[in-house]
């Protein structure tokens, strides 16, 4: 009954049976869950998938998550990856790779920045910030911002100094715009876009 309601026509539905799949909390339901998330439309239902899947043992989420990492469905690896940020076991930080760091789906690639920044080990987290760095510039206004938040949460400055010294006016913006967020934290991101763009657009002597 439950696993119909999961996948029944009505969004309501499928937000009822995944609360209730994660009030059970049996580890049975792990498989169907999963799936789930590789194809649910809603966000809201998703959101209660993953709060589900949280639900469970670590110990049998985390490798079949991780499997899921290799899915050709985009929806399938960003779901993954969301959930595995909110499990925060580590043992999974070997999965994060470069190629879903890098993923050509931006949300697929959003996904992975946030739980990197969670499942870092320390030592791994400078590394981890020269990394994301490589793809300051990309995306639209959301895309940018997960990115700058993601290294400035990893808070290497350090890492940014490749993309100010660059050619690339947007990477050069960007990478100004996350410089000022580390170093002022309430300073607005759309607000530090702007300027840095002026910036990058004048030459510093001209501004």
């Amino acid at each position: 009954m439950l696993l119909n309601a999961l996948k029944a026509n009505e969004s309501s539905t499928r937000l009822q049976a995944a609360l209730a799949a994660g009030t059970r909390a049996d580890p049975e339901l792990l498989e169907a869950l999963v799936e789930r998330c590789a194809v649910e439309p809603d966000f809201f239902v998703r959101d209660m998938l993953t709060w589900a899947l949280t639900r469970l043992p670590p110990a049998l989420t985390v490798p079949r998550l991780v499997a899921e990492l290799g899915s050709p469905i985009a929806q399938a690896r960003s779901q993954a990856l969301h959930t595995l940020s909110k499990v925060g076991d580590q043992d999974a930080w070997p999965a994060i790779t470069r190629s879903l760091l890098r993923d050509a789906d931006d949300e697929v690639a959003r996904a992975a920045w946030r739980a990197a920044v969670v499942l870092a080990p320390e030592g791994e987290r400078e590394g981890l910030a020269v990394e994301l760095a490589t793809q300051l510039g990309r995306g639209d206004r959301n895309v940018k911002l997960s990115l700058s938040r993601a290294i400035v949460a990893l808070g290497f400055e350090d890492a940014l100094h490749a993309g100010l010294a660059g050619v690339d006016p947007q990477v050069q913006a960007h990478a100004r715009a996350t410089e000022t967020l580390m170093r002022d934290p309430e300073a607005g991101f759309d607000a530090a876009v702007a300027e840095a763009t002026r910036v990058v657009a004048l030459g510093p002597d001209r501004c």
